[in-house]
C-alpha cells in the first residue's frame, strides 16, 4: 500500500486525475467496512451519509461506498453507488481515488491493530492517495489506538495531509502525536431510526416473547481471535485440504486461533451465561441473544447453549433497521458490541459493556457510569456482570436520565463534526455551494441528518432540563 500511495504522488505530476471544478458535483468515497453485515459499522456509515446529504445535498454530490459484498449491503445507502472491494485491495485503492474527488474514510476502528492490519491499512491507503492527489482526505467518526509499529509508521507518514473528525479524545491525542490534525468528535450512529416497533415485537414473538416480560438482550462475540492477518503457508493448506477453516476469515485472512483463544472464550461465554442465568432466578426476563456481526453466530450459538436455550438472531438473517428495532424492544441490554449499546442508547435502555478494548469503556465513562464497562478477560467477569444488570435493573430509570443526558451531549458532538466538515470543505473548495446557514456560526444541531420525532422528543426533553 505504501508503494501505490509513492506511486499516486508521482503519477499526480503527471496524471492528477479527477479534481474538482465549479459546477460538478463533488465526488465523494466512502472507504470502510460495509459488506460483512455488521450492523454497527453499516448503522454509522448510514448516518455519515445521510449527515453528509443534508448538509451538501443531492444535487450537489456523487457518493460512492466501497463494500464488500454488495449482497449484503442491497437496500442501504440510499443514493450511494457501491463499488465492490476485494480481498488485496492496494491496487484497487489507487486505481479507485484517482476516479474520485476525496475520500472520507469511514470505519470506526480507523487506526488501530486490534481487529486487522489490512483494515486500517486500507483507511491509511484512501486518504494516502486522496492526499497525494491534492484531494479531500477527511476520517470521520474514527478511532486511533494502540498499532503496531509499521501501522504506525504508515499513519505517520501517508495521513499528514488528512483531517480527522475522531470519535473522541483519546484518539485525538493519539493522532496528535503523530502529526495528524485532528477533532474530537463521537460517533455517527445516534440518529440513526430503526424499523418501527412493530417490527422488532413480531420478531420476539415470533421466537417465543408474550410481549409481556421484559426483554433481557445479550450481545456477545469472540474477543480473543483477534486480529485478524494473513497468511500464506494457513492460506496454502487450507485450500488444497481444508485445514484451519474454523479460524479462516476470507481470502489468505485468519483470525488467531488455538488452545489458548478457545480456552479463554469458553470461560468468557460461561462467565456470561452465569450473570444472566442468576438473573433469571430473581426476574422474569426474555432473554435474546443477538449477533450484531454474522462473525458473531458461533459466539451466540455457544451462548445460547450454554443457558439452555434462548432465541438468536443474527444479522446473516435480519437487516440492520429490524435489528436494531429488537434490540429497542429491550429492557435491560449485556453487550460486548459498542453499536448495541450505542443503538440503545436513545430508547434510554439500561446497559452493561463487556469490553476487549477501550471502546465501551470510553462510553461508559462519557455517559458518567464507567463501573458499568467490564473487560472480557476479568477472572470475576460472572459475579460483576451478574452484580452490574441486578444494578441497573433497580436504578434503571436514573440510567435512563444519564444515557438520555449523554446521547443528547453526543448529539451535538455529531452536529459538530458535520460543522468542522463543511469548513474543512470551504477551505479547500472555497466556490463549492455549502449553504450558507452552515458553519462553526451556526447551531450544532442543525447540521445533524434530520432527526426522527424520537430524538426530537429527547432533545426537547434535555433542552427543557437544562432551562
Amino acid at each position: 500500500m505504501a508503494g501505490f500511495v509513492e506511486l499516486a504522488s508521482t503519477r499526480y505530476a503527471l496524471d492528477p486525475g479527477a479534481q474538482w471544478r465549479p459546477g460538478q458535483a463533488l465526488r465523494l468515497l466512502f472507504a470502510g467496512y460495509a459488506g460483512t453485515r455488521n450492523t454497527g459499522a453499516d448503522v454509522r456509515v448510514e448516518e455519515m451519509i445521510r449527515q453528509v446529504r443534508h448538509l451538501l445535498g443531492d444535487e450537489a454530490v456523487d457518493l460512492s461506498i466501497l463494500t464488500i459484498d454488495p449482497a449484503l449491503t442491497r437496500g442501504y445507502f440510499r443514493t450511494v453507488r457501491q463499488i465492490v472491494l476485494p480481498k488485496v485491495f492496494p491496487k484497487f485503492v489507487f486505481d479507485t481515488v484517482h476516479q474520485q474527488h476525496g475520500v472520507i474514510a469511514c470505519e470506526g476502528s480507523m487506526f488501530k491493530s486490534k481487529f486487522a492490519n489490512a483494515l486500517a491499512t486500507l483507511m491509511v491507503g484512501a486518504l494516502g492517495v486522496a492526499g497525494a492527489e491534492n484531494k479531500i482526505a477527511v476520517g470521520w467518526g474514527g478511532e486511533a489506538g494502540k498499532m503496531d509499529p509499521a501501522l504506525e509508521a504508515l499513519v505517520r507518514r501517508y495521513c499528514r495531509d488528512a483531517y480527522v473528525l475522531a470519535r473522541n479524545p483519546e484518539s485525538v491525542a493519539v493522532l496528535a502525536g503523530l502529526g495528524i490534525r485532528a477533532e474530537s468528535g463521537t460517533d455517527t450512529a445516534w440518529t440513526f431510526e430503526p424499523a418501527p416497533p412493530a417490527v422488532g415485537r413480531r420478531i420476539l414473538e415470533d421466537h417465543g416473547w408474550n410481549g409481556r416480560d421484559p426483554v433481557l438482550a445479550v450481545c456477545p462475540i469472540n474477543p480473543f481471535w483477534w486480529p485478524v492477518k494473513p497468511d500464506l503457508m494457513k492460506s496454502a493448506a487450507h485450500a488444497a485440504t481444508g485445514a484451519w477453516s474454523e479460524s479462516h476469515y476470507a481470502s489468505l485472512y485468519f483470525h488467531r486461533s488455538g488452545e489458548e483463544v478457545e480456552s479463554a472464550w469458553r470461560a468468557y461465554l460461561q462467565a456470561l451465561a452465569t450473570a444472566v442465568s442468576r438473573f433469571q432466578q430473581t426476574h422474569r426476563v426474555f432473554p435474546v441473544i443477538v449477533g450484531m456481526e454474522m462473525l458473531d453466530r458461533p459466539a451466540c450459538e455457544r451462548l445460547a447453549e450454554a443457558l439452555g436455550g434462548a432465541p438468536v438472531l443474527v444479522s446473516d438473517a435480519y437487516d440492520m433497521y429490524s435489528l436494531v428495532s429488537v434490540l429497542r424492544q429491550a429492557s435491560l441490554l449485556l453487550s460486548s458490541r459498542y453499536h448495541a449499546i450505542v443503538c440503545t442508547m436513545p430508547a434510554g435502555i439500561p446497559s452493561v459493556g463487556v469490553t476487549m478494548d477501550e471502546r465501551i469503556r470510553n462510553l461508559m465513562a462519557d455517559r458518567g457510569q464507567a463501573p458499568f464497562a467490564l473487560s472480557v478477560d476479568q477472572p470475576d467477569l460472572a459475579d460483576v456482570a451478574g452484580a452490574r444488570l441486578e444494578e441497573a435493573w433497580r436504578d434503571r430509570e436514573a440510567h435512563g436520565v444519564a444515557i438520555e443526558r449523554a446521547v443528547a451531549h453526543n448529539l451535538v458532538r455529531m452536529g459538530r463534526m458535520g460543522a468542522w466538515f463543511v469548513e474543512h470543505l470551504r477551505d479547500r473548495h472555497p466556490e463549492f455551494p455549502v449553504p450558507s446557514r452552515f458553519g462553526l456560526h451556526a447551531d450544532p444541531l442543525s447540521h445533524l441528518p434530520p432527526p426522527s420525532a424520537a430524538i426530537q422528543a429527547l432533545l426537547l426533553r434535555q433542552s427543557s432540563v437544562a432551562a
